[in-house]
């Protein structure tokens, strides 16, 4: 038996040695266009905000905005990080605007939608790390939307526990934070980061009383016994609902992608995962942290009074 009593052997070796690759058939993802998408953008632009779906350059952003669902991004689109995996911009952000939490609850209202989703790029350079920022367009958003349900996904704050009580004070519905890979690989994939300062953010948001999320990619050079070792880790601090996706190299200056995972293989590891005690597991290859999360929502949350 594997780790958490599970068999290693539904977690096939997926790591391949290093070499260029070409991406496989099942790697397909639509053109962002259509009437849906025209609107939708025009609407964030007309109110000066950013979604993680074009800042990070989503494969689904076709498929959601289409369902005029989006990822709201809080706090600029600028980070203060420069993760390997990742194609938002690195650099000194702007200065704090103030206007964006009721910006953010007028786009969500605008958009009617029902499950509302935060981020933001990490804000090093705030002491807060932008929690306030986070407490405010939840609060605002409420006012707006008072049936609708919240997720946030949020960054670690630098293990600034009061910032992240904020956020947790704040009472969204789901709070994600994600792990992103495997603790071997975070030097080069997340050098601004730790993962045990990762698992901390989880579980003090656990205790705190939220329904908790995380994600990984795959495809980055992991082996099958450290996925199997991660899940377990997160399963430990009553993580809910678990994203995993395959890693896709945004540009030439990133992280090249180590191996394709195929459909088949990705949904073992899901099977694996509800064995494991998840409640939802959406695991494939387009998967990222907030496709779908709707559905996320309506599988674990018990109904709003």
């Amino acid at each position: 038996m594997g780790v958490g009593g599970v068999s290693n052997v539904a977690f096939e070796s997926f790591v391949e040695e290093a070499q260029p690759l070409r991406k496989p058939p099942w790697i397909r993802s639509g053109v962002p266009s259509g009437g849906a998408v025209r609107e939708l953008r025009g609407l964030l632009r007309d109110l000066d905000l950013h979604t993680v779906c074009e800042s990070a350059n989503c494969p689904n952003l076709a498929e959601c905005w289409s369902h005029r669902t989006a990822t709201l991004m809080l706090l600029g689109d600028v980070c203060t990080r420069s993760c390997g995996f990742c194609s938002v911009t690195t650099g000194r952000p702007p200065q704090l605007d103030s206007d964006e939490p009721e910006r953010v609850a007028d786009a969500a209202h605008r958009m009617g939608l029902q499950h509302v989703v935060l981020t933001s790029v990490n804000r090093d350079d705030l002491p807060d790390g932008g929690a306030a920022i986070f407490a405010e367009t939840i609060h605002a958003t409420r006012r707006r939307l008072p049936d609708c349900t919240i997720e946030v996904l949020v960054p670690d704050f630098q293990g600034n526990w009061d910032a992240l009580q904020r956020v947790t004070d704040a009472a969204p519905d789901i709070l994600n934070h994600n792990v992103e890979t495997v603790p071997r690989l975070y030097p080069r994939v997340r050098p601004q980061a730790k993962f045990e300062r990762s698992l901390e953010a989880l579980h003090r948001s656990k205790e705190a009383g939220l329904v908790t999320k995380s994600g990984f990619m795959l495809g980055l050079g992991e082996e099958a016994p450290e996925v199997a070792e991660l899940m377990t880790k997160l399963t430990e601090i009553s993580v809910k609902i678990l994203t995993i996706g395959q890693y896709l190299q945004p540009t030439p200056a990133h992280l090249p992608v180590h191996t394709y995972v195929t459909p088949a293989e990705f949904a073992r590891i899901a099977e694996n995962g509800r064995l494991m005690g998840f409640d939802h597991v959406e695991s494939g290859p387009f998967v990222r942290s907030s496709y779908h999360a709707w559905e996320h929502a309506r599988h674990v949350l018990t109904p709003r009074e």
